[in-house]
């Protein structure tokens, strides 16, 4: 191999700087591509990469998002969104040890075997993929990074005794919910964070946490990869998820992946379970900490040397099998599944008259079900956008504006609750996902536009929706007063409202406070506690004008058990 196009994998557990070491490689060079496992990743390295050279030569393409200036020269991109035939000096992949992930895998792998730098070329994962990087990729040498802080079992604890900067994990939404709402009564609120949120929901989530106006972060699994917050402590909720075939439990590096996102930098962290987890055994215990797993033996494949002749051509060189010992066909993925489904009604393989058509048909199955809304749904939908786009000629048509603005339209509704805004996020993402396509669409950009405000309303409704549910702001706020050992201030108006940090508290009655009824038990016991510190200067005040008052203003009255309560008028 030339020496000027060197291939490095770069191999470590969380927390050894491998993505930040990537992008200042990246800067080095005159261009260069970087590829990421998630949307939220990607936006999150793009704004680092602006931060440090601005956005007029920083691209971000994902599948929903394509922010390209024409000076281009740096490209941070989902790994399935990477463009490979640019001849970028530089090329990474982030996270590669996913080519063994049933569903991706195959995404990986290819990037693994076929993207390459003109003069430099990044790996970045675990140890676990050295020998397949080595059985696969020729000449590349290794760096290891070691963690840059300890990470360390502290065994199970109840959500009522969770530290404060913790992160806890649950594998279904259902879970996150029960969780979340667990804390808000308990501990004043938490920021939720899933996958399925959008970066600008995420983002918005995210702050409530980094800025410390929560001290609890609930979340799926869609923390382990790579997102940096400040987090101390990782607890498990549970240990199995659904992985979209099948529940299964994690395997120890999946968990290793979420619990190495405590302790950041040179900060140690720790990671446990609670609730109805089991706790860890000795043995995933060390390997956690340790970072030592069995080694990856098999990479997930599928080939791309695709036969458009027709769609059986198409399907068969898709199920392609190989020969290589490293690598194993992988399972029919929901575009393959999709086309098969296309490929058998009569309406579609009747269109199918060119190779030209074929290959749109593949491209239109590789639309993906945001929504989860089943095989029958997802493939009627696939089969109308299909059609709009053959249309009546061989050169093709577009998805009709009327159309296209209807569909859009009863999905631009910022009222209903969390499930029903997130329900409307996944609807427009696929069509974000639909004007990314070229020629699909007639004004692209104003269609990329349309639906990119649409999901900011509906990203920023959301937000507001998780932190009605799940924060307790009055809560919060005074938690956090106490726990910064802040003097808090104390308002009481003509009414005796009483006030402490503008959080509305009970009402005082001469010397009598009288809580806010309303408030959780838990709650409760933060409201009185910063009541009480807060009121103690009125306390001191009403106290003083009472033994200074004159006798003539002064009056008594019969309190309800039956002795004499005096009270001041002055």
């Amino acid at each position: 191999m030339d020496a000027t196009r060197r291939v490095t994998a770069v191999l470590g557990p969380t927390n050894t700087g491998k993505t930040h070491y990537a992008i200042d490689r990246m800067l080095a060079h005159r261009t260069g591509v970087i590829g990421l496992p998630l949307r939220l990743l990607a936006r999150e390295v793009y704004d680092r990469v602006v931060a440090r050279v601005g956005p007029s030569v920083v691209a971000l393409v994902t599948g929903e998002e394509r922010i390209v200036p024409e000076r281009a020269q740096y490209w941070v991109c989902t790994t399935e969104a990477m463009p490979l035939e640019i001849g970028a000096d530089f090329v990474a992949v982030d996270e590669i040890q996913l080519c063994a992930d049933a569903d991706r895998g195959h995404v990986f792998t290819n990037r693994l075997l076929h993207a390459r730098g003109l003069l430099e070329t990044l790996f970045l994962g675990s140890d676990t993929m050295r020998g397949a990087i080595a059985g696969l990729v020729p000449h590349v040498s290794y760096m290891k990074r070691d963690r840059m802080s300890t990470l360390s079992y502290v065994g199970s604890k109840k959500i009522s005794r969770m530290p404060p900067r913790s992160a806890i994990v649950g594998f279904s939404v259902e879970n996150v919910y029960a969780i979340a709402e667990l804390i808000r009564r308990q501990k004043g609120g938490c920021a939720v964070v899933m996958g399925a949120l959008s970066p600008r929901t995420r983002n918005a989530q995210v702050a409530l946490y980094q800025n410390g106006d929560v001290d609890y972060l609930v979340a799926t699994d869609a923390i382990g990869m790579g997102l940096n917050l400040d987090i101390k402590h990782a607890a498990f909720s549970a240990t199995s998820k659904f992985d979209g075939r099948r529940m299964r439990p994690l395997y120890a590096q999946e968990l290793a992946q979420i619990a190495g996102r405590a302790g950041r930098h040179t900060e140690d962290g720790t990671f446990g379970v609670t609730g109805e987890a089991r706790p860890f055994d000795d043995d995933l215990v060390e390997a956690i900490e340790t970072h030592h797993f069995a080694p990856v033996r098999k990479l997930h494949w599928r080939n791309d040397v695709l036969d458009f002749g027709s769609a059986d051509r198409l399907i068969r060189s898709l199920e392609s099998p190989t020969s290589d010992d490293w690598l194993t066909r992988a399972r029919d993925a929901d575009d393959v599944l999709a086309l098969k489904a296309l490929a058998a009604l009569p309406e579609v393989r009747d269109r199918l008259t060119e190779p030209k058509r074929v290959q749109l048909l593949w491209d239109v199955c590789r639309i993906p079900d945001f929504r989860s809304t089943g095989g029958a749904e997802h493939t009627t939908l696939l089969t109308r956008i299909f059609e709009f786009l053959v249309g009546r000629g061989l050169g093709g048509g577009r998805i009709p504006a009327d159309w296209l603005a209807e569909a859009i339209r009863r999905i631009d509704k910022t009222e209903g609750d969390i499930d029903t805004l997130s329900r409307r996020l996944a609807y427009i993402r696929t069509w974000t996902y639909v004007t990314q396509r070229k020629n699909w669409v007639e004004d692209e950009s104003h269609w990329r536009e349309e639906t990119r405000a649409v999901e900011d309303r509906l990203s920023d409704a959301l937000h507001t929706a998780l932190t009605q549910r799940f924060v307790d702001r009055r809560t919060s706020v005074l938690l956090r007063r106490l726990k910064q050992k802040e003097a808090l201030v104390a308002e009481v108006n003509d009414k005796g409202e009483v006030t402490v940090e503008g959080e509305f508290a009970g009402r005082l009655e001469g010397f009598r406070f009288r809580q806010d009824a309303s408030a959780t038990p838990d709650a409760a016991r933060t409201l009185a506690q910063a009541a009480l510190q807060a009121l103690k200067p009125e306390f001191h005040l009403r106290a003083d004008r009472f033994y200074n008052a004159p006798d003539t203003e002064l009056d008594f009255r019969a309190a309800s058990c039956g002795a004499q309560a005096p009270s001041a008028s002055s």
